[in-house]
């Protein structure tokens, strides 16, 4: 498997855990996964959510994320 093959796998289980911890939250009772920034309007027969704030933190830490890999992939050199 080329490397390409082993990064896609490896984030295909990183989306399987974080969505069996979703799940496993969910039935726990922690529903409320807004933050301060996301973007809720709620009219009669409309509701319109756009998470702004979560975007913005999710943004960030894969930042962190990628830019913490590619340092240690370059000392590896």
């Amino acid at each position: 498997m080329g490397s390409a093959g082993k990064i896609l796998v490896g984030l295909g289980v990183v989306l399987i855990v974080v969505g069996l911890m979703l799940i496993g939250l969910e039935r726990l009772g922690v529903r409320s996964w807004r933050m301060p920034g996301d973007i809720a309007i709620h009219r009669d027969g409309f509701h319109f959510y756009f998470p702004l704030g979560t975007s913005i933190l999710i943004s960030l830490i894969l930042t962190l994320l990628f830019t913490f890999w590619a340092w240690l992939t370059m000392r590896g050199r």
